[in-house]
């Protein structure tokens, strides 16, 4: 039997709470997680530095982004690695951000106790 697992954007952001800002994971596992994270236009980015090493590819959208003390533009096709702990936000969304999450290992399994 495969673990084979394919998903669909539209089918992940169903899978979102409320619209404008959200957060889904559709993979766990112990070495890698996988999520769908949207932003509103002129909406806010509420979270803090993570345990885990982080990528994000955007999807979609247009914003800034800032880890530690630097800062670019974003847009669809940019690819952002950020090392576990490290403050990071998105901010001067333009254009809802739809992006992709990869956090290695899984998202929480580095969270003390």
């Amino acid at each position: 039997m495969s673990d084979f697992q394919a998903f669909d954007l539209e089918s992940l952001r169903e899978r979102l709470a409320a619209p404008g800002v959200g957060y889904t994971e559709f993979v766990h596992r112990p070495d890698l997680s996988l999520g769908l994270y949207v932003l509103a236009a002129g909406g806010t980015d509420p979270q803090s530095p993570h345990f885990e090493d982080e990528a994000y590819f955007v999807v979609s959208g247009r914003g800034r982004f800032t880890a530690g003390d630097q800062e670019r533009a974003i847009s669809a096709g940019d690819t952002l690695f950020v090392p576990a702990r490290l403050p990071h936000h998105f901010h001067d969304i333009e254009q809802e951000l739809v992006l992709l999450v990869f956090f290695g290992p899984a998202e929480g399994s580095r969270k003390p106790r």
